[in-house]
């Protein structure tokens, strides 16, 4: 389904919308809500609510990221990515609540032995983590002790998560996550968004017919080495407003997934990825990290490499825009260093080789 993004001036204003959604037939579709504006799909009627409540439309926040794997033997490295994720869909590698990075599969056709530059990180609960080594046999390596590789050599490093500090119902996954089972979820969205705006904090609320996710993004949740008073503060707020509502925490299924690339260049492929995807630079030190401003697409992270990987990788991006920005996106790619392989579908090389498919949706409806 095609989605739609509206600016919106704070959690609340988005919340407006997520409760004139619920009036809908169905119940509430799955709506992103931010501090600054709102993700919705384009259904029939969804629009024009939103231009009633002020929503401005916007579509540079029309896109999704994806990977492709490649594979010799894709069943078996479909089943391996399946298991580490927690992707529970038979019909393919999709998050079950519908938030994370898609995953698919495809037949390699001819045999890439080498290490790939492009790896990922997947941060799960920690029961979750020693069930997927479990199934999958194999024992974590690396220079974290959480690396496990498929059988074609693809690598996640699979970190277990921890409890959040001073919190009953909020996990640490690299992000402050929690999650609430409700079928009704307006009320509880209305709350958080008014409790989210009083503290000063941006918060991730994403709605689902399953319930709703609460989600500080990466390391928002962090003073320095420790929680932040003030994170833990509004934590503990939303878990009493919860509670008033009958609701308890099921954060089983979360996860946080980024992605890493190594680079010989690290400046240069960092600035081919901050135009091409649009994304805003970390700007705590030492870190490379890139990410949505929006926070609705995963983040990306750098690492030096000392010498190039000539090898293509198995693993590549595959960019989902509106059909009208396909061009912009690929001559901003051009511009800032990347090489044009194939027009059908546009597929596009960073500086150093790590690929991009650049695809395109249908143009989001006026109402």
């Amino acid at each position: 389904m095609t989605t739609a993004w509206y600016d919106a001036p704070s959690h609340a204003a988005g919340a407006a919308l997520v409760a004139r959604l619920a009036e809908f037939p169905g119940g509430t579709p799955d709506v992103d809500l931010r501090a600054r504006g709102v993700r919705v799909p384009t259904a029939e009627g969804i629009a024009g609510v939103a231009r009633e409540l002020g929503l401005v439309a916007n579509p540079a926040g029309a896109q999704s990221l994806g990977v492709v794997i490649e594979a010799a033997e894709p069943a078996a490295v479909r089943t391996f990515w399946q298991t580490a994720l927690g992707y529970e869909r038979p019909d393919g590698l999709d998050d079950p609540l519908r938030r994370d990075p898609k995953f698919a599969v495809r037949r390699l056709e001819e045999p890439r032995p080498l290490r790939n530059r492009i790896h990922v990180d997947v941060v799960r609960p920690s029961a979750a983590v020693d069930e997927a080594r479990a199934v999958t046999g194999r024992e974590p390596s690396g220079a974290y002790g959480v690396m496990l590789p498929d059988d074609e050599g693809n690598e996640v490093d699979l970190v277990p998560g921890d409890p959040l500090p001073g919190t009953t119902d909020w996990l640490a996954l690299f992000a402050a996550m929690t999650f609430y089972p409700t079928s009704s979820p307006a009320q509880l969205v209305t709350k958080v968004a008014e409790l989210a705006d009083a503290a000063g904090i941006p918060l991730m609320i994403d709605v689902r017919a399953e319930g709703v996710v609460l989600d500080s993004g990466k390391d928002q949740w962090e003073d320095g080495d420790s929680a932040d008073p003030n994170f833990v503060a509004l934590a503990t707020q939303v878990e009493a407003a919860a509670k008033d509502l009958g609701l308890r925490a099921d954060p089983a299924r979360l996860r946080f997934v980024q992605f890493g690339i190594d680079a010989v260049d690290v400046p240069a492929v960092r600035a081919f990825w901050l135009t091409l995807l649009g994304y805003a630079e970390d700007d705590r030190p030492h870190l490379t990290d890139i990410y949505d401003p929006r926070r609705l697409n995963p983040v990306l992270f750098f690492q030096q490499m000392e010498e190039p990987r000539r090898q293509r990788n198995r693993i590549h991006f595959e960019l989902d825009v509106l059909q009208d920005a396909v061009p912009e996106r690929v001559e901003a790619a051009l511009r800032a260093g990347g090489r044009l392989l194939d027009e059908k579908p546009y597929l596009v090389a960073d500086p150093e080789g790590n690929e991009v498919v650049i695809g395109a949706r249908k143009t989001c409806p006026s109402t």
